[in-house]
Order: structure tokens, then C-alpha cells, then sequence
């Protein structure tokens, strides 16, 4: 009888879990360079004498979706697409460096270029600064130039654009971090201005996916349920009155 409800229990927190990390891909399917969080399990067996043959589902290191979003035509020049498996340099809210393939770009009130969420982007030489009223360029390999009226285009930096080895890590700012160090700008990395890359999340895909783990909690539900019902039964079957 534990078998049952040990296996119940374990499925049916390993369905909550999941449902956690869909309803969170469900709500970032806008989120421009979005990678899709992605669930997985373990099995660990329970410690204890008798209890050998019990199991947990926990859940195991949490990986992401590494599939491309679509591309899309902004015609804002601030735009950007990361090609590729390469990611764009910004700091993060505790100076650390970190890598996004959010590529919406603003200049703040100081002329600072910074993310859409006002994250500081890097370049060769560290934050690039625009001059005011300026018309900026980005070229392929993330060189960025301003252009002030008549005057002669300038160059004002080159956007910091990192190819992993491996795989990052996502932190809870949703930013992504190595866990070597801060990687080393990759000369042949290649960007594409007035373009965006959307969300890799599938919103159809993952709402069957959130009514499937729905139906199997229920499925696990219905065995604690039934579980219950048969340690009732034995009680009374066992009690010397029979009540």
C-alpha cells in the first residue's frame, strides 16, 4: 500500500513543478530572446531500513531550450538579432557580466547604451556611451557608429558578442551567466540590425503540455484517493468487530 502512495506523491509534486515552469515559458512567450525553461527528473531512492525499494521524483539540474526564435523586421536601428549560438555581453544589477539574446537596445538619459530593462551593454572597452542626437549604425560584426549631423560617422565601440563552449547557467534575473568566468568576445560572432529574435517558447505546444501534466496530477490524485479507500477497507477488515 506505502508503494502506492509513495509513487502518487512523488508524481503528483513532480506534476506541480512542472506546471511552474510552463505557466513561466507560457508567460515569457512575448519576451524577445527568451529561452525556454525545461523540466526534468530523477529518480532517488528513499534511505531507511525497508524502504529500498521507495523512489522520489526529484527535480534535476533545470537546462533551457537552446532552439533559435523567429526573426523578425523591426526597422529600428537600435534593434538587434544575435545570429547564431553567440549572445550579447550586458551587466547585470550586481555588476557582474552577464549574456541575453534580448536585442531591443534604448540609450539612456546619461547616453548610455542599455537594454529595454535599462541593463548596461558592454562593448570592447566596457559601456558605450552615444553622443546626443545621433544617428547610429550597427554593423554585422557589432561595430557601432554615430553620425551627428554633417559631421564625419564615428566609431564608438563594438558590441561585446560571446560564443559559449558549453552551456550556460540562467539565473534567477533571468540573465545568463557562465560559470567559468566571463567569456572572451568572439571575433566571428555576427549580429543583424533592425531585426529582433522572438521567444523560442511555443505557446501552443506548451499549453497541451500544461493540460497533459493537469490530467496526469489528476491521474495521481485519484490513486492517493483509491490508496485511502483500500487502507479503510483492511482496517475494517481487519478489526475484530469487523467496523
Amino acid at each position: 500500500m506505502d508503494r502506492m502512495i509513495y509513487l502518487s506523491m512523488s508524481g503528483a509534486k513532480a506534476m506541480l513543478q512542472r506546471q511552474d515552469i510552463l505557466a513561466h515559458n507560457l508567460a515569457n512567450v512575448s519576451t524577445a530572446g527568451f529561452r525556454a525553461e525545461m523540466a526534468s527528473f530523477r529518480s532517488v531512492p528513499v534511505l531507511g531500513d525497508g524502504a529500498s525499494t521507495r523512489v522520489y521524483a526529484l527535480e534535476s539540474t533545470t537546462g533551457y531550450s537552446d532552439a533559435p526564435g523567429d526573426v523578425q523586421s523591426t526597422g529600428r536601428t537600435l534593434d538587434v538579432a544575435v545570429s547564431g549560438k553567440s549572445w550579447l555581453a550586458v551587466q547585470a544589477l550586481d555588476g557582474t557580466e552577464a549574456y541575453t539574446r534580448g536585442g531591443a537596445l534604448d540609450i539612456s538619459p546619461e547616453g548610455e547604451l542599455v537594454t529595454r530593462g535599462g541593463l548596461q551593454v558592454l562593448g570592447d572597452g566596457g559601456p558605450i556611451s552615444v553622443p546626443a542626437n545621433a544617428k547610429i549604425d550597427i554593423g554585422a560584426d557589432g561595430s557601432i557608429t554615430a553620425k551627428v549631423g554633417d559631421a564625419r560617422a564615428q566609431l564608438l565601440g563594438k558590441l561585446k558578442l560571446v560564443t559559449p563552449e558549453g552551456r550556460l547557467e540562467r539565473g534567477n534575473d533571468g540573465l545568463f551567466r557562465s560559470g567559468g568566468g566571463d567569456l572572451d568576445a568572439d571575433p566571428a560572432a555576427r549580429v543583424q540590425q533592425g531585426m529582433l529574435e522572438g521567444s523560442n517558447v511555443s505557446a501552443v505546444a506548451t499549453m497541451i503540455a500544461m493540460i497533459t501534466a493537469s490530467r496526469q496530477f489528476e491521474q495521481q490524485m485519484k490513486m492517493l484517493q483509491s490508496a485511502e479507500q483500500k487502507e479503510q477497507a483492511a482496517t475494517k477488515l481487519l478489526s475484530p468487530n469487523g467496523l
